[in-house]
């Protein structure tokens, strides 16, 4: 595998691990809370970033995802909590996924990212693309999640 492969696969584990990390502390409750001035809580950015990561790869590749459609209705662009249903992935559940996920992708799509399909409407043709774009992406909602926590903290 080239070297900017296994960087790419360097990075999509050592940011998920900091996500991680990030949630290690947060119990079920604080996952729930939506703070003043958000839109969304914890429990929903974690399933957010699962979902976008197999959705891209998804929206390229025209393969199923290892997760349930259902995220679609619970975590998808422009829904929020009240999306919700007792089908919904817990916080528990959502960090083992978390945690599975790098894996998957990697023995999945490691021999593939360079492969070439038709470009997304974002202009993305491989999943080494979709992968560098949601690393980044991951990043926003972290960045979401430490002010999520930050907000509870002060309440």
């Amino acid at each position: 595998m080239e070297r900017r492969h296994e960087v790419l696969f360097e990075q999509l584990n050592t940011y998920r691990g900091e996500l991680l990390n990030m949630v290690e502390d947060v119990t079920e409750e604080e996952a729930e809370i939506v703070p003043r001035g958000f839109n969304n809580n914890i429990r929903w950015n974690l399933g957010h970033v699962i979902l976008d990561q197999y959705l891209w790869i998804r929206v390229l590749t025209k393969e199923d995802m290892p997760i349930s459609l259902a995220f679609n209705q619970w975590f998808g662009y422009g829904t929020d909590p009240s999306h919700f249903t007792d089908e919904t992935p817990s916080l528990a559940e959502l960090i083992s996924l978390l945690r599975e996920q790098p894996r998957l992708i990697e023995q999945n799509y490691r021999d593939r990212l360079e492969e070439e399909f038709p470009p997304t409407d974002m202009g993305m043709h491989t999943i080494e693309q979709v992968l560098v774009r949601t690393i980044f992406h991951e990043g926003l909602h972290m960045g979401a999640i430490v002010a999520i926590k930050r907000q509870i903290k002060e309440q």
